[in-house]
């Protein structure tokens, strides 16, 4: 990640979450909970937070705080953070900034020690950089989160009932935990009963390891899904994951184009698909063949949204 020169030159700490003996309390949150961070982060003399800003599915956009808290931060925290009736705000969601939840826990819990600097930017298609948003987290984070939006969100008029997506090609496309992602950006779009038609390799399945595959395949229907994450006192790993997947299942039908076996999908709800484009016609040809369908080659790295 920083290179042969960076990691023989400077000391790294890989952040565990879950060891405590790496962990220093940094305060407590406003619903009175401790907060630890990673204990060379507490006990620094200056602290610095070096991100990019891009377009998030529950915290608005990425970067300023984000990269302190939950990214610093204990598992309790961490978990605490994803709890389903946040995720379930429907301000918890790409490009809102204002009133979401989800952002207000970072930005409260990340500045709960003192940040003397933060490094932003903007990236394009090719992971160039195309812009440096620095100094106070809260100004710099701001300005960048207007640049991204006019370059990596799109505004759309209508709602489609096809929606044709990716998660974005290599690395992300990497197992469906992740390719909920792009599932989610053409749901941002997709009619309600719509269908979501998506392209991701996935040759690592679910992944394996984690709750994510167990909550999915576990339940009958995606609203019982919902109904055990939201439960009073219901707290599992990877719970917000199989609650975004199911909060998009609720509302749309959605297929698959990927090296998950074609009956370990069903279990998840989800569609396998075996060819995108007899997948599409099929589609069309139900819901007519002059019906409006978005694309979205890029996935969850452009995003949609309705104007209204």
């Amino acid at each position: 990640m920083v290179g042969r020169d960076v990691a023989s030159t400077y000391r790294i700490v890989n952040h565990a979450a879950q060891h405590s003996a790496g962990l220093a309390l940094a305060g407590t949150s406003r619903d009175g909970r401790p907060v630890l961070l990673n204990r060379a982060y507490v006990e620094a003399d200056r602290r610095i937070v070096v991100g990019f800003i891009e377009p998030h599915f529950m915290a608005g956009f990425s970067g300023g705080y984000k990269g302190i808290f939950p990214a610093l931060a204990d598992i309790d925290s961490i978990t605490h953070y994803h709890r389903a009736a946040v995720i379930a705000d429907p301000k918890s969601t790409w490009g809102v900034l204002d009133g979401n939840p989800t952002q207000t826990q970072i930005r409260e819990n990340g500045s709960l020690l003192p940040l003397d600097f933060c490094v932003n930017v903007t990236l394009n298609r090719d992971r160039a950089i195309t812009g440096f948003y620095c100094g106070d987290p809260l100004l710099a984070h701001a300005e960048g989160c207007v640049a991204a939006k006019e370059t990596a969100m799109v505004a759309s008029d209508r709602a489609y009932p096809v929606v044709v997506t990716t998660n974005g090609g290599y690395p992300l496309d990497q197992n469906l935990y992740q390719t909920v992602k792009g599932m989610s950006a053409g749901a941002q779009v997709v009619e309600d009963g719509g269908y979501i038609l998506t392209a991701a390799r996935c040759n690592d399945g679910f992944p394996a390891h984690g709750n994510f595959r167990r909550l999915l395949v576990e339940h009958e229907t995606p609203r019982a899904i919902l109904d055990t994450v939201l439960a009073p006192g219901f707290s599992m790993f990877d719970q917000w994951e199989a609650q975004m997947l199911a909060m998009i299942l609720v509302r749309a039908r959605a297929g698959l184009y990927s090296e998950i076996p074609a009956e370990e999908l069903r279990r998840a709800h989800v569609e396998p698909v075996a060819d995108v484009g007899r997948r599409l016609t099929e589609e069309l040809r139900r819901v007519g063949s002059d019906a409006p369908v978005a694309v979205l080659p890029e996935g969850p790295m452009t995003i949609p949204y309705l104007r209204a």
